[in-house]
């Protein structure tokens, strides 16, 4: 590996390779925690290319608690656009089902939120959008620098640091740093320099995407507007609208084993619409949805987050949100561990938390698409009694397949962390599924959301270390705040206004920097000792 000699401007506590969202993610909150990181993106512009279209309910939390989440919400479709999801046999041609979801402007206003399980709900955004805003914000943190046209040559790893050679306009340099987090696609230099492997299923599905403008197609979609179309022509194929006017991208499916080199975009959109529109084609790309984890998510002071650590095919953005997950576990961690409020060995449960999580996110993602690619009738086309019989049988296997998918609490709220060296308490739980969650606290789990008497979320009074939250105020704490003090943890202790047991069922919990349930239990407890064990000091008791 070519050297260069470091100085002290190359010296950098977090190297983030990848300015995509979990890197750009994991940047801003390590900068607004205290640590210096520097961002390296071997692109010069952004890829053109939509990719991912939904930012889960999570990812919307874990924004609004890093202070851009109204700047998200504002941006991708129109405020009023609907988010509905149609299936349809063509884009012309028969309704056979349709979910409807509310727009941007109906969150905004809060319509029907005492029912939300989030104070964000999910948001339909090109990530052509978002990463712009991430990056924007990004740029005006503190603390925080990123260089576009930097690409990774390679890295040693020490005892105490890592050193990572950058590549810019030809020329090399050195950058000394504490840690080295691979947030850089499927592709990832990291991974390859670590020798990590994926593992996993190399094909469930190929696919042609074109990404295009069509005014045409815009005002034929704004006789029923929608997100997204789903058409069952020759091929399954959906329709997605981009910015709610004349931006589309449009997905087709097909086996793994097919050669899509053949396969014409113009004649794929013409079978979608079931006519032909005037469009320009603005990019094609032909890919393979793959459901694969890597091996290790690290290798001493060397972490993967991201696509670098996963991907599969995606059938509802959870492969980006994922990432942005991943960010969220690792940020609170290494920054920690930089401030010394926790011993390094808090960074072993990254992995530990987070590869399971990507494992079963793999699996439901995968049995996810087997349903959304099924076969499905050419009958549905037939005009008359036999086709309306068609299309309502096939409307009902997409109403018990569906909706889950496009509204997926499960994977927002569900998984968690019961198994972790930093968790007390946690027990052993079901898979992962995308439905289904609990709004009861649990430890390991995401601290259930409510609204409290001020208009405010308790996720909104949470502090930025550890939080005590106590519901009831007869309970001392003085304990508590003693032994953060003495281990230097920070430590907010928040009162709830009155007792929530559906919500909350002890009388303390004990909830981490990234909102996760950290112990549950009332006063009895050791606070020392648990403070020792959630910040990597001391071994969990034996469950």
């Amino acid at each position: 590996m070519t050297k260069a000699t470091s100085n002290s401007e190359d010296r950098v506590p977090v190297l983030v390779v990848g300015a995509g969202p979990a890197g750009l993610t994991l940047a801003i909150d390590l900068a607004r925690r205290g640590v210096r990181c520097h961002v390296v993106e071997a692109a010069e512009e952004r890829a053109v290319n939509p990719r991912c279209n939904t930012t889960s309910a999570r990812s919307m939390e874990i924004f609004r608690r890093l202070g851009v989440a109204d700047d998200v919400r504002r941006a991708g479709l129109p405020e009023n656009h609907p988010t509905t999801i149609q299936y349809r046999t063509t884009l012309t041609g028969e309704e056979i089902f349709r979910i409807d979801l509310p727009s941007a402007r109906d969150v905004l206003d809060g319509e029907g939120k005492e029912d939300w399980p989030t104070p964000e709900p999910q948001h339909r955004i090109s990530q052509l959008y978002l990463e712009p805003i991430l990056e924007e914000y990004a740029r005006r943190l503190p603390g925080l620098t990123l260089e576009r046209g930097t690409r990774l040559v390679g890295f040693e790893q020490d005892d105490d640091h890592v050193e990572a050679v950058v590549e810019s306009a030809g020329e090399r340099r050195t950058l000394r740093c504490a840690y080295v987090v691979g947030c850089d696609g499927a592709h990832s230099t990291v991974r390859r320099r670590l020798g990590i492997r994926y593992e996993g299923v190399d094909a469930l599905q190929k696919f042609v995407s074109t990404y295009l403008r069509s005014p045409e197609l815009g005002r034929l979609a704004a006789r029923d507007r929608a997100w997204t179309y789903w058409t069952y022509g020759r091929r399954i194929s959906s329709l997605i609208a981009i910015d709610g006017d004349t931006r589309w991208l449009h997905h087709v499916a097909f086996a793994p084993d097919h050669d899509t080199e053949a396969e014409d975009p113009e004649k794929l959109l013409r079978e979608a619409v079931g006519a032909s529109v005037a469009h320009e084609v603005l990019g094609v790309v032909r890919w393979t949805g793959r459901r694969l984890v890597a091996q290790r998510y690290r290798t001493g002071r060397v972490f993967l987050a991201g696509d670098a650590a996963h991907i599969w095919i995606p059938v509802g953005g959870f492969g980006m949100n994922a990432g942005i997950q991943d960010a969220a576990a690792l940020g609170w961690m290494l920054a920690a561990v930089h401030h010394g409020w926790a011993a390094p060995e808090v960074l072993d449960a990254y992995e530990r938390e987070r590869r399971p999580v990507g494992e079963q996110f793999a699996a439901a993602v995968g049995a996810a698409a087997d349903k959304a690619f099924a076969e499905f009738s050419p009958d549905i086309h037939l005009p008359g009694p036999e086709g309306e019989r068609a299309r309502a049988e096939f409307a009902a296997r997409l109403a018990a397949s569906e909706p889950q998918r496009y509204s997926p609490d499960g994977f927002s709220f569900g998984y968690h962390y019961a198994d972790s060296p930093l968790v007390v308490g946690g027990e052993e739980q079901a898979a992962i599924t995308m439905g289904d969650h609990l709004r009861r606290a649990q430890p390991g789990f995401r601290l259930p959301h409510v609204w409290l008497d001020d208009e405010r979320s308790v996720l909104d009074v949470l502090g930025p270390g550890f939080t005590l939250l106590r519901t009831d105020p007869g309970v001392g704490v003085t304990s508590w705040t003693s032994a953060a003090d003495r281990l230097g943890i920070p430590l907010a202790v928040v009162d709830l206004p009155a007792p929530r047991p559906d919500h909350y069922p002890t009388e303390l919990l004990l909830v981490r920097p990234d909102q996760h349930v950290a112990w549950m239990g009332g006063p009895q407890a050791r606070p020392e000792e648990l403070l020792r064990t959630v910040t990597g000091r001391a071994a969990a008791p034996q469950r």
